[in-house]
């Protein structure tokens, strides 16, 4: 069907990459559709597809190139179409991007705001020029608390969109949990990221806005509110005093909201008195806690501009499940990052035993564009450093299936997601202890009379385990 003058134009919106990119692309769909378009699902009933890009990292990044390279593809029904790449690879490389895929306009943060005026511009034909990508840590003051008085001024996605109201944010999906950006930016300088300079400085969204979504996402059905930042643990230090993340967590509490309330991407040098308390604490803030470890050698943590070592950390890990024995603790690791030594890699993997976390990541180091670590000697050849990140992998994946399998017999509620598809009679879903997506799920079997249904939250005992996943029979 060709499009006619008197219909919408239609946009068809792919979100890529982290949580994070999930909420810009849902205040992008808002903007979009406040500014007339029809968000459709199907990208070839489309008028253009947008594609919410992620870069942070080398198989990111090519994910994102395939998927606006799939998108550019012909259109069957002879209409005008046009493919728009925003987020993180688009503001990164900006003009260098457009120039390697001539078929696609490069959109960055600074057209957030006026997104549906330029998305019309491209579908009448006008090339937008792309921009030159700048250290977007330069546009607002040093001084955290100062930063306020200027981010009106300054397109910071999720937070704040420059000059104008905050777009209504439009879900793109009916799962039961979402994810709630609380911040944007990050200050840290570690050595291997890059983020700081294309999302630029810590930025905090206020309480009360923050409360406001929450309950938003509630009356549309959400059961699950997923705090996600780039460094959840510097939350409110940019807005004065009082503000801080154990507010934030009481406030939501408070609320008449969602049943769980879970938080993400806690750094180990940054948790202050009281956090881990508060969690532990508070009825709808799941016993979950998602800590940037991402080594344990105190010499490479130094050349990764990094803070820790074993003990600390094992400290932390001591006083998590002294206050919530049953508490989900995650963790990402890098490996073989520029002059880790043979020992090094024995101290992460002795330490990765004796913290027996419930979910580990790992990743082989590589060079980042604008990082400090790209530079730095002691650069090990690639085969070495993936044999290295298979051996962390390996053992982790042997120490998650064992905690696992530590859980039989514990009783854990459970957020039902979706029925199982190899199995009607089954639901699954995660306990308070998994985060979305990466930490595993728990198939709910034996429900007998009672009807579960996706957004249900159900007691059960833990019957068994599969490597990281469960097995629970309703209480």
């Amino acid at each position: 069907m060709t499009h006619t003058p008197d219909a919408p134009l239609s946009v068809h919106l792919v979100s890529l990459g982290c949580a994070r990119n999930d909420v810009d692309s849902e205040e992008l769909a808002g903007r979009l559709a406040a500014g007339g378009f029809r968000l459709v699902d199907d990208a070839e009933s489309a008028d253009a597809v947008m594609v919410n890009t992620c870069g942070f990292i080398t198989q990111a990044k090519q994910e994102s190139i395939d998927v606006l390279l799939e998108a550019g593809g012909p259109a069957e029904d002879g209409r005008t179409r046009a493919v728009v790449a925003v987020g993180c690879l688009a503001e990164r490389y900006g003009a260098e991007l457009a120039a390697e895929l001539p078929e696609t306009d490069v959109l960055g943060f600074d057209d957030y705001p006026d997104i549906a005026d330029r998305l019309r511009s491209i579908l009448a034909g006008d090339r937008p020029t792309p921009h030159v990508p700048r250290d977007r840590r330069t546009l607002l003051p040093i001084s955290p608390v100062r930063r306020h008085d200027a981010v009106a001024q300054v397109a910071v996605p999720g937070v704040s969109q420059g000059p104008g109201p905050r777009p209504v944010r439009r879900r793109l999906s009916g799962e039961p949990s979402a994810p709630v950006k609380i911040a944007s930016g990050c200050d840290r300088r570690c050595a291997f990221c890059a983020i700081p300079s294309f999302r630029g400085s810590f930025v905090s969204r206020p309480v009360e806005e923050i409360v406001a979504e929450t309950r938003w996402l509630a009356g549309e059905g959400v059961r699950e509110a997923f705090l996600v930042s780039e460094n959840t643990s510097s939350y409110g230090k940019d807005l004065g005093a009082g503000s801080d993340l154990p507010t934030l967590l009481r406030a939501l509490d408070d609320m008449d909201g969602p049943a769980w309330i879970r938080v993400s991407y806690l750094q180990p040098a940054e948790i202050r008195p009281g956090l881990i308390e508060t969690m532990a604490e508070l009825d709808r803030v799941t016993d979950y806690f998602d800590l940037s470890f991402q080594h344990a050698a105190p010499d490479v943590l130094r050349r990764m501009r990094r803070f820790g070592d074993p003990q600390s950390f094992l400290d932390l890990i001591g006083r998590i499940r002294g206050l919530a024995p049953q508490a989900g603790i995650r963790s990402n690791v890098i490996v073989g990052f520029p002059g880790e030594t043979e020992a090094d890699l024995a101290t992460l993997a002795d330490f990765l035993r004796a913290a027996r976390l419930d979910v580990v990541g790992v990743f082989g180091y590589s060079d980042e564009d604008g990082t400090e670590a790209a530079g730095l000697p002691g650069h090990l050849p690639e085969d070495e450093i993936e044999d290295r990140r298979a051996a962390i992998a390996d053992l982790a994946l042997e120490l998650m299936a064992e905690r696992a399998a530590d859980r039989v017999g514990e009783e854990v509620d459970v957020l039902i997601e979706r029925p199982d598809p190899d199995d009607p009679g089954r639901l699954i879903g995660r306990g308070a202890h998994q985060g979305p997506e990466v930490d595993g799920v728990v198939t709910v079997a034996g429900a007998g009379d009672r009807v579960l249904r996706t957004g249900d939250l159900v007691r059960v005992r833990v019957a068994g385990s599969d490597g990281i996943d469960l097995i629970g029979v309703p209480r």
